[in-house]
C-alpha cells in the first residue's frame, strides 16, 4: 500500500514539476514578446542609458525572474510538504502491518 501510494505521489510530484516548468517557460516567452514590442515601439536611438526603452524591459525582465523565482519557491514547498507526507504515510502503515 505505501508503496503504491508514493508511486502515485511521484507522479504527481512529476506532473506538478511539468507544469512549473511550462508556466517558466510561458513567463519567459511572454517577455521576449514583450521585449519585441517594446523594441518595435521605442526603437534604440542612440546611447540612451536610461531610456524609457530600457526602463521598461529591465521592469519585464524583473517581473519574470520574479514570476519564476516565486513559482521554483513554491515547488519546492509542496515537493517538501508531500515527501514529509508520503513519509508519515509510510510510517503508519509500517505500524499497522507490525
Amino acid at each position: 500500500m505505501a508503496t503504491k501510494t508514493a508511486t502515485k505521489s511521484n507522479e504527481g510530484l512529476q506532473g506538478l514539476m511539468d507544469t512549473l516548468q511550462k508556466t517558466e517557460k510561458s513567463a519567459l516567452d511572454a517577455m521576449h514578446r514583450l521585449a519585441e514590442s517594446v523594441n518595435d515601439a521605442f526603437p534604440d536611438v542612440g546611447d540612451e542609458g536610461d531610456g524609457p526603452r530600457k526602463k521598461i524591459i529591465d521592469a519585464a525582465f524583473k517581473l519574470t525572474g520574479d514570476i519564476v523565482d516565486s513559482g521554483h519557491k513554491m515547488a519546492v514547498n509542496v515537493v517538501d510538504v508531500t515527501e514529509d507526507a508520503v513519509r508519515g504515510m509510510g510510517k503508519k502503515a509500517d505500524a499497522a502491518a507490525g
